[in-house]
C-alpha cells in the first residue's frame, strides 16, 4: 500500500516552490528557537521575502503550523524508508526510532499548538499518522521477518513506548536515549 499523500503539497511553479521551502524553513527554525508564537512578519524577514508572500502561501499562522508539521512527518517517513535501504532490519528500524525520538524532543509545542487548532482527530492529523506507521510497519515487519525482534511486537505499542520517553517534555537528550536504549533491548526475542 502506497503512502498516502500528505496534505500541503509544495507548489510546482520554481518560484513559489523557493518561496514555500525559504518560508517553511524559516518557520521551522524560528518555532524551535523562539516557540510557535513567533511573529509572521519576523519569519517572512528571515525567509527574505515580504508579509504579502507568505499570506499569499499561508493565509493563517494554522496553514504555516501545517506545513512545517507535514514537511517534519515527511522527513521522519523518508528516514525509515532510506535506513531500510541502508542497514540491517533490526538497525534500521532501532535508527528509525532514534531519530523519531529526537524528532519527538524537538518538536516542541508545535504539535499541540495544531491538536487545539484542528482536533487530534482531524483528517490532517490522521494522514500523518497513517504515513508514520507505514513506515514504522515496514521496519518493524522486516525486523520480525529477520527473526531479529519480538512476533508479539505491536507498532502501536512500540510507539507508545518510545513517545512516552519525552511525554514530560523535559528530559534531557542523554537520558532519553538512554531509556529508548532499555526499549530497544526488550524489543529483542528472549533468549532460547
Amino acid at each position: 500500500m502506497a503512502p498516502q499523500p500528505l496534505p500541503c503539497a509544495r507548489p510546482t511553479r520554481a518560484d513559489a516552490a523557493r518561496n514555500y521551502d525559504r518560508l517553511v524553513t524559516a518557520a521551522r527554525e524560528t518555532f524551535a528557537e523562539h516557540g510557535t508564537d513567533t511573529s509572521l512578519e519576523e519569519i517572512a524577514r528571515r525567509a527574505g521575502v515580504g508579509i504579502g508572500t507568505l499570506y499569499r502561501r499561508f493565509p493563517s499562522r494554522t496553514a504555516l503550523l501545517e506545513a512545517v508539521y507535514v514537511d517534519e512527518i515527511q522527513s521522519v517517513c523518508d528516514r525509515a524508508y532510506d535506513f531500510d535501504r541502508e542497514l540491517e532490519p533490526f538497525d534500521a528500524l532501532a535508527a528509525w526510532l532514534r531519530s523519531f525520538l529526537g524528532y519527538g524532543l524537538s518538536k516542541g509545542s508545535l504539535a499541540s499548538e495544531l491538536t487545539v487548532a484542528l482536533g487530534k482527530e482531524s483528517p490532517f492529523f490522521q494522514i500523518c499518522k497513517a504515513n508514520v506507521q507505514e513506515a514504522g510497519h515496514l521496519l518493524l515487519d522486516k525486523a520480525k521477518a529477520a527473526g531479529e525482534v519480538r512476533d508479539d511486537l505491536e507498532l502501536a505499542d512500540v510507539m507508545r513506548l518510545v513517545g512516552g520517553i519525552n511525554m514530560g517534555r523535559d528530559i534531557e537528550p542523554k537520558q532519553a536515549n538512554r531509556l529508548l536504549d532499555i526499549v530497544l533491548c526488550g524489543l529483542r526475542p528472549a533468549a532460547s
